[in-house]
């Protein structure tokens, strides 16, 4: 079957001579990235499925820097026409769309996450700092002398003896997901600035600062349990010593199981992550081609249903899936940006 270019799928319409035999090669809008985002994306693709008078579009858990090389891959039906991304998008993510054609880029910030490490309510109840967060992953940490050493620590007890004496057990998300970005940066790096010899580091070398909350250990204290949280959720269900790190929208979606671990004092709760005061807030992103709003049919319905109140309001069907929403404020700037389908700029991106 002939794949045509965006281009001349344009020239197709504009001239009025789309048939059944030249039609653009796909009629069902197809979006990738984040696996915490997929649920709330999955969700809007449902509804407007039911009720746009539009196929289902298509929703793959890619995780979020898998999504984003496929979707600044280039422009065409052959490439998605949106991405989730449980972070905003890197400023060389941008410069990749960019030179592949994506111009313009609308982005949607369509809520919070907290990002939480959660265990079984069968195990030992856990209490614990960004810091001995960091010494029970980090492949090097501080030794007594403050050099570098390979992890010592085999259990929670190692770290610190008003901890648990059970073994360091975490399952988290691999590399290419956004949830380990946010893991690195929002947790990882804060509880390295905790350890005085690592924040002393950071002032005389700070690639080397970088490299001990960058780097974990690979010794089977850190197991990365793939793109579905899902799976995750399912281990912690069957040991009940270990430890896993996801997305709030998991933990609230399993609170008869699991438990969140407070981290610095204060718990993975919705009035903390909103609040700013839970260390693992987040925000999380959908981000849609406008190029091919008109080419692929009812992507401007699908970003109409995904901002609207019943989605995205206080009281919408997202919040009930456990998606943290945005202060009302906030929703109608967003709400107004995306109804205009104003393109994104690489100024305010890290």
């Amino acid at each position: 079957m002939k794949i045509y270019t965006l281009t001349s799928a344009l020239a197709l319409v504009t001239a009025g001579t789309l048939v059944a035999g030249q039609a653009s090669a796909r009629d069902q809008i197809r979006i990738v990235g984040s696996s915490t985002v997929y649920p709330f994306t999955t969700a809007v693709a449902e509804q407007v499925g039911k009720t746009a008078g539009i196929k289902t579009p298509v929703v793959e858990s890619t995780g979020t820097g898998g999504g984003m090389k496929l979707f600044c891959a280039g422009v065409g039906v052959q490439h998605p026409d949106a991405t989730n991304a449980s972070r905003r998008m890197k400023k060389g993510e941008f410069a990749d769309c960019q030179k592949n054609g994506v111009k313009d880029v609308v982005e949607i910030n369509v809520g919070f996450d907290g990002l939480t490490v959660a265990q079984s309510k069968q195990g030992t109840p856990l209490k614990i700092t960004l810091a001995q967060l960091l010494l029970a992953v980090a492949k090097e940490v501080p030794g007594a002398d403050g050099k570098l050493v390979a992890n010592p620590n085999k259990n929670w007890s190692d770290i610190d003896k008003s901890l648990p004496n059970i073994k360091i057990e975490i399952l988290g998300p691999p590399p290419t997901s956004g949830t380990r970005d946010s893991f690195h940066e929002l947790l990882l790096e804060k509880g390295a600035e905790q350890i005085p010899a690592l924040a002393a580091l950071k002032k005389s070398d700070s690639k080397a600062f970088d490299k001990v909350w960058k780097t974990l250990r690979e010794d089977g204290a850190y197991v990365e349990a793939g793109e579905n949280d899902n799976v995750i959720v399912a281990k912690l269900e069957t040991n009940k010593n270990a430890f896993g790190v996801f997305g709030y929208s998991f933990l609230e979606e399993n609170a008869a199981k699991l438990r969140g671990v407070p981290l610095d004092g204060v718990a993975p709760e919705f009035e903390n992550i909103t609040s700013g005061k839970y260390p693992g807030a987040r925000r999380m992103y959908v981000y849609v081609k406008k190029a091919h709003v008109g080419v692929v049919p009812g992507i401007d319905k699908f970003v109409a249903e995904y901002v609207s109140p019943r989605a995205l309001g206080e009281s919408g069907y997202l919040a009930k899936k456990g998606l943290v929403t945005l202060p009302k404020n906030e929703l109608e700037a967003v709400r107004k940006s995306v109804t205009g389908m104003s393109p994104m700029s690489a100024d305010p991106l890290s």
